[in-house]
């Protein structure tokens, strides 16, 4: 079965009603330069229990609230072949504990408008002053006594599987993966990714192992900021935390991460199904807090790459329009650090944009920064360091920041007198010293039969990788037909494979349901979709607690979109293309003038068929694959406000039903947008009615 294109549409404008358009801010005005304001911050008091567990604690009576930030502070450990167990225990704590079951905890903190969260090396916890003691005291037990059952373990593994299935063709997780991966390596903890198979290794044991070693007062730090007294809070966490039993020592020792590239490199990494390529310059560096460079490095990256104005993104996406974004960042941290330059573009100029990464690099080494670039950079840090100190957790985290990096006392109250003093030679300097594109890996995740040859003609060597980080030889992007194959004998092959072409013929409605996740959109969606023979089409999108979002009607004759109430009937252009478009299983009408067998490709590591169906001028390409002749991708190009957008589906998990197969698995890349569809039901000539698509 076939989504329609303004279904495609749908999905991705909920991303505008979730968030809000953005459209009417003005980011061509850079801020203007003022005097540092004076930073007051409180010196926390501190105490520490018998069991080790230190505790610091900030005044604040300007509103009568209290947060609790519990954070332990273990080196980072390796998992191994069991790599996913933290995840596992972080979403099995916060949940209950021994004596409170899990729905009457959470019914008693909403009940009083508080926030208790857990993860695997933490929690926190925010209340009304009124509340503080009662919210404490769940945060105690919850951290003590957790509710780590085996039923709920099971619920959080079959969750993370879930959750790997759903990244296995997305190339921002395979970056991501392989990028860190061939940085910090995987015998480094920071290197380590998980995977269906480490997951599966896990067993309720080693969570609750995992907890009993991890998650202790040995090394725990509890920060309270708010409106407390400090002998009554101090008394109340004594009586609460002070029963925590101390665990067993045990020294472990951080293995070293992997030696940065002797030599820029490509690190390619070949996923056929991406419409554009992720691109991420990265290698490792020596960078502390208390490092005398800190504040110069900051204001050097976000010249180069830290906002909307720098060096990578007014190149990459406001000069040659190449991307949406352009970012760099540097991490400080007291293990290893790491230097990254990223971004996602058209496949097409993947290997431009690589080069423009490096130009803007080697232009902030070797070229003065403008006296204007600088003062604006700085303006910008000042902003956001005053503006996060509204909040309770920033002010939590800076006094956490000081124990835990070794930082003077001063490091905040003088945070912006630093950043102020940072010359233009200092920013020269240090980006010499810290933005080392002669060590960097460039990773680069794409369609390597689009981008390969050009990417070769940079001179830069490249390596290749599949998505898991392993090195592999240089991919084959095209293969030789078998002998005698023709489009229509895969269509032919196709319609056998889901069932026969005469059943295919008998369906003349289809009605499903679907959950609906789309990256960076929190809220989660159900879709009901129905089709009816030829074109009639209809989706109907809901979010839980907030009613119908989205409706998108074509009843053979015309149609309409509408949301949250709004009416927009389809154009005369949108209804003349519905028209011939077939809504249910589109194979069954495709005339041998209009296809045609491109080549052979691999999708997944198998080899697919691509068919190129060219209809109204327009092309679009159906790819099957070679073993079991289902479909596993669909690819379309737009023009859109004088751009191309490419339009990928992916199918997978095929399932019978009345003697059918439909693919119960559906992924949507739109530009950098990605929609998922796991299919809940299907009913084939039932529940479906012409009144559906009025």
């Amino acid at each position: 079965m076939k989504i329609m294109k303004t279904y495609i549409s749908a999905f991705l404008m909920v991303c505008f009603l979730a968030f809000g358009a953005q459209a009417q801010i003005d980011r061509s005005q850079a801020p203007k330069p003022g005097p540092a304001p004076k930073i007051d911050l409180k010196s926390p008091q501190e105490f520490t229990l018998k069991n080790g567990m230190k505790v610091l604690v900030v005044e604040n009576h300007k509103l009568p609230r209290v947060s609790f930030s519990l954070n332990i502070d273990n080196k980072p450990t390796l998992d191994g072949d069991k790599h996913g167990v933290s995840s596992i225990l972080a979403g099995m704590m916060g949940n209950g504990t021994k004596s409170i079951p899990k729905d009457k905890f959470n019914e008693e903190v909403d009940f009083l408008g508080a926030t208790i969260n857990f993860g695997s090396s933490g929690g926190y916890a925010a209340s009304l002053t009124k509340y503080s003691n009662r919210i404490l005291e769940l945060m105690a037990d919850a951290a003590m006594n957790p509710l780590l059952v085996e039923e709920e373990f099971q619920k959080e593994k079959d969750k993370l599987l879930e959750n790997l299935k759903s990244e296995e063709k997305s190339v921002d997780a395979a970056a991501g993966r392989v990028g860190d991966a061939l940085s910090y390596g995987t015998n480094h903890p920071y290197g380590e990714f998980t995977t269906q198979e480490t997951v599966n290794n896990i067993n309720y044991g080693d969570v609750y192992a995992f907890y009993q070693k991890q998650f202790n007062p040995n090394n725990a730090y509890l920060v309270v900021v708010g409106d407390v007294n400090f002998k009554d809070v101090k008394s109340e966490i004594e009586k609460r935390f002070g029963v925590w039993k101390k665990s067993v020592v045990v020294e472990t020792t951080v293995p070293a991460a992997k030696a940065n590239a002797q030599y820029t490199q490509i690190n390619f990494v070949d996923m056929p199904n991406a419409v554009q390529s992720n691109i991420s310059l990265k290698h490792n560096v020596d960078l502390k807090m208390n490092n005398p460079d800190y504040h110069a490095v900051l204001i050097a990256n976000k010249i180069l790459g830290g906002g909307f104005n720098s060096y990578l993104n007014m190149n990459l996406r406001e000069e040659h329009g190449y991307t949406y974004g352009a970012r760099s960042g540097i991490d400080a941290d007291k293990y290893v650090g790491q230097f990254s330059a990223s971004t996602a573009v058209r496949n097409m100029v993947t290997d431009s944009s690589v080069v423009n990464i490096l130009k803007e690099i080697n232009r902030i080494k070797t070229e003065p920064v403008k006296a204007e670039d600088l003062a604006n950079a700085k303006a910008k840090y000042v902003g956001d360091f005053v503006l996060a100190l509204e909040s309770p957790q920033t002010i939590a985290r800076y006094a956490l920041n000081i124990k835990l990096n070794d930082l003077p006392k001063d490091f905040y109250s003088t945070y912006l007198q630093k950043i102020n003093a940072v010359t233009a030679d200092d920013v020269m300097r240090v980006a010499n010293k810290y933005f080392k594109t002669e060590n960097s890996r460039i990773v680069v995740v794409g369609k390597g039969s689009d981008v390969i040859e050009n990417l070769e003609k940079t001179g830069i060597p490249i390596m290749y990788f599949d998505k898991y980080a392993n090195p592999v030889d240089k991919p084959v992007f095209s293969k030789p037909l078998p002998e005698g194959l023709t489009a229509q004998t895969v269509i032919d092959n196709y319609l056998t494979a889901i069932g026969g072409k005469d059943k295919a013929k008998t369906v003349k409605s289809v009605h499903s349901t679907a959950n609906v996740t789309i990256e960076g959109v929190p809220i989660p969606l159900k879709a009901e979709l129905k089709a009816m023979a030829p074109n009639m089409e209809s989706m109907e999108m809901t979010a839980e607690g907030m009613g119908t979002l989205m409706k998108q009607k074509f009843d053979g004759t015309t149609g309409y979109q509408e949301q949250q109430g709004m009416r927009k009937e389809l154009t005369a252009e949108e209804i003349a293309e519905a028209k011939v478009k077939k809504s249910i299983f589109p194979e069954l009408y495709y005339e041998a003038g209009n296809i045609s067998l491109e080549s052979v490709t691999t999708i997944d590591g198998s080899d697919a068929y691509k068919v190129k169906v060219s209809k109204d001028g327009k092309d679009s390409f159906r790819y099957y694959d070679a073993k079991s002749n289902l479909l596993v991708k669909v690819e379309s190009t737009e023009e859109a406000q004088g751009q191309s957008i490419t339009t990928v589906v992916d199918y997978d998990n095929y399932s019978d039903v009345s003697g059918l197969k439909f693919p119960y698995s559906q992924s949507i890349k739109a530009g950098p947008q990605v929609v998922n569809l796991n299919i809940t039901n299907v009913k084939v000539n039932e529940g479906v009615t012409e009144a559906d698509f009025k």
